[in-house]
């Protein structure tokens, strides 16, 4: 079983140009596309968020279901869902503005336990910065480290969101020796200011740093250099690329028994480049299509 622990909630997508586009809801939120994804490669995938009692949250709920994601670690709450707006470049990159005031999966707090047969926790966005929740999912990731449990974090930064972004550098440095699997991309690395080199000796097995359609690129504790291309395909956004990215790496180390820092480490040239290619071909798919919309098993092969 793979938990993806973070917020889910609702894009508006402009179906067109200027600031009085109309606007689309699709359902959305890093880790909740990642959760997504997972279940539709095929992983077994629980869902642990706090997601409103509204309309929208119902709507969220109802699509975890319907890709087999195991959603009794969620929370409920009757705030609203948080909005998040989208505005989708020439190139199909997409930046986005986000209404969060008193929304209910900001109010996570710290579950009990997590589902039995857990062998890896997935950690990103907004949800490790929007208090009070952001501090759960710290303990969260720092308790589920602790016992020995595999970590990924993807920081999936949201600059909009960060008041003290010195701070919030600091913070993410102090989550790294509970990280596992550390994915974000290069936009993320330079905001971030740091190395992959740098990150891995605080505590990573491995550091996968995302280029969009110039690739992929691992960094291993060891001292590996993997890179891959990006796959050929025609944009219609971004939304959701680097989620499926997240997913599919998990899912790949999933299949392979290798959700573990030895094993990781252990991958060597031809298993990273399997692994690297298949998450690029993953993201191709997501990108092909509009809004956050991953691939099927059957969609990408593995």
């Amino acid at each position: 079983m793979i938990v993806v622990a973070g917020e889910a909630l609702i894009d508006l997508v402009p179906q067109g140009t200027g600031a009085l586009a109309a606007l689309r809801p699709a359902l959305g939120g890093g880790p909740y596309n990642t959760a997504v994804a997972l279940g539709r490669l095929g992983s077994p995938t629980a869902f642990c968020s706090r997601v409103s009692h509204d309309a929208f949250g119902e709507a969220l709920l109802d699509r975890l279901g319907e890709t087999g994601v195991d959603v009794s670690p969620v929370q409920r709450g009757a705030e609203p869902t948080t909005l998040a707006v989208a505005s989708v470049d020439a190139d199909g990159s997409a930046a986005y503005s986000f209404y969060v005031d008193g929304t209910a999966d900001r109010l996570f707090s710290l579950p009990a336990a997590l589902p039995s047969g857990t062998r890896a926790v997935s950690f990103g966005t907004c949800s490790m910065v929007l208090e009070p929740g952001a501090s759960a999912y710290e303990e969260l990731l720092r308790e589920t480290a602790a016992r020995g449990v595999f970590t990924a974090l993807d920081p999936n930064i949201r600059a909009g969101l960060i008041p003290d972004p010195d701070a919030y550098r600091a913070r993410f440095r102090s989550w790294l020796p509970s990280v596992s699997l550390l994915k974000l991309s290069a936009e993320d690395a330079e905001w971030l200011g740091g190395t992959p080199r740098e990150w891995l000796a605080a505590g990573p097995a491995a550091v996968v740093v995302t280029r969009g359609g110039a690739g992929l690129t691992a960094y291993t504790r060891e001292g590996g250099e993997y890179a891959v291309p990006g796959e050929a395909v025609d944009v219609v956004d971004t939304i959701g690329a680097g989620d499926t990215v997240n997913a599919a790496l998990l899912h790949g180390l999933a299949v392979r028994d290798a959700l573990g820092d030895e094993a990781v480490a252990g991958l060597g040239a031809e298993g990273w480049a399997e692994l690297l290619g298949f998450a690029a071909r993953a993201a191709a798919v997501t990108c092909s299509r509009a809004g956050a919309e991953p691939p099927f098993a059957h969609e990408v092969a593995f």
